[in-house]
């Protein structure tokens, strides 16, 4: 058998994941990315300790995210600045094995591409549709057809070859939540432990970067439809949030600050696919990440879960595996856990969303009165994931080392 070529949809970290994974077990890989450069487009990206065993097993190991780590617990505090659950001081714990680290998205998708040999990825290609041609399948894309053994959708949570396989899903839904996200320096502030502050429908977190850069994002409730947009983001911050315990005020003054460089505030509506798919993929099509079960942003876990699923479908592809039972194998490995993570992080976004006094003094108290430990050991079936056995990675082609 010949080297068998699989088409990505989507240059996104789903995406360039499995493009790295699949190429290290000695496919040929070919990106469709829509956009005309690939950009981190968003801001910071926590690396939870599932997400870093699974870069690792690619050939991303811990010196590849040098820097500082963070806790496995976010602290959480209330807008007078009382802790609900106080971050673990000290060393970050290696309860599950590796201390999560927080990188610039931008960075991630460098890290990624860099991987890849050259002209992998072909930028300002769309990805229409995939159909099925018995032995193969071909990938529809604005600059002709592809033919391949396999495609990969990781077009996002508007995924156009998720609405051609399953046209009667009733696809994403609005959660229900707005948010805003910027990445500032962190010079002159003293340092800070990722934390978020809950008040009543509305939060804001503090995430300090591997780089010593500050990732920072707020949220508000909006109802069921798209959020009115701002005319000014920073008086929007300022208006909700500026009264808030410290460094928040000066997080905000330092957002609004021109020189040498304005700080872009990314604003947006949180969708999440409510309903789950009935299966991971169809054929010869494997969908990952957002395509196959975008979430709120509640627990940190979606580009995770994207992460986890680009290595589970490379190491079941590879060898001379059937496509379509790996795929199915997919699947089943998939579904219920991704399943479980996006219904968690929904209700732990309900939590946060409360507004009424009573519910948030209610919320308030019951955090306070739940024990470290209990809290640790609660995230552990999410933290705990390991790669597939035997999916240590094969080692990168020549041409890809040479680029580093």
């Amino acid at each position: 058998m010949g080297v068998r070529h699989a088409v990505v949809a989507g240059g996104g970290i789903g995406g360039l994941t499995a493009a790295v994974a699949l190429t290290r077990r000695g496919w040929r890989v070919t990106v469709c990315e829509r956009a005309p450069a690939l950009t981190g487009t968003g801001a910071g990206i926590m690396l939870a300790p599932n997400a870093l065993r699974a870069l690792e097993s690619i050939g991303l190991g811990p010196e590849t995210w040098a820097g500082d780590a963070l806790s496995d617990q976010v602290g959480l505090r209330t807008p007078d600045g009382a802790w609900l659950s106080r971050p673990d001081g000290g060393a970050p714990s290696t309860r599950h094995g590796l201390p999560p680290r927080a990188v610039h998205r931008g960075f991630l998708i460098e890290t990624l591409a860099a991987a890849l040999p050259p002209d992998t990825v072909r930028l300002g290609v769309s990805v229409t549709r995939a159909d099925d041609a018995g032995d193969t399948v071909v990938a529809r894309t604005t600059a002709g057809d592809l033919r391949a053994d396999v495609v990969v959708a990781a077009d996002g949570m508007r995924s156009a070859l998720r609405g051609q396989l399953f046209p009667r899903h009733p696809g994403i839904r609005h959660a229900g939540e707005a948010g805003w996200r910027a990445v500032l320096p962190g010079t002159g502030l003293p340092p800070q432990p990722a934390a978020e502050t809950w008040g009543a429908g509305e939060r804001f977190g503090v995430v300090p970067l591997v780089d010593g850069r500050l990732y920072v994002y707020a949220t508000a409730v909006t109802g069921t439809g798209p959020a009115a947009r701002p005319a000014d983001h920073h008086a929007e911050l300022t208006r909700r949030f500026g009264a808030w315990h410290d460094p928040i005020p000066a997080l905000l003054d330092r957002l609004n600050q021109q020189n040498p460089d304005p700080v872009a505030i990314l604003h947006h509506d949180f969708h999440e696919l409510a309903s789950p798919l009935p299966r991971l993929h169809a054929g010869r099509v494997a969908l990952l990440g957002d395509a196959a079960h975008a979430m709120t942003p509640n627990l940190g876990q979606g580009g995770c879960q994207a992460i986890e699923d680009a290595v589970v479908v490379a190491h079941l592809l590879a060898g001379d595996a059937d496509v379509p039972a790996a795929l199915a194998a997919y699947t089943k490995a998939r579904r219920r856990r991704t399943t479980r993570i996006s219904r968690r992080s929904r209700r732990m976004g309900e939590l946060a969303r409360l507004s009424h006094p009573l519910a948030v003094s209610l919320r308030d108290l019951a955090i306070r009165a739940t024990p470290q430990a209990v809290a640790s050991r609660a995230l552990d079936t999410v933290l705990g994931w390991q790669p597939p056995s035997g999916s240590a990675p094969v080692h990168a082609p020549a041409d890809v080392k040479e680029q580093r």
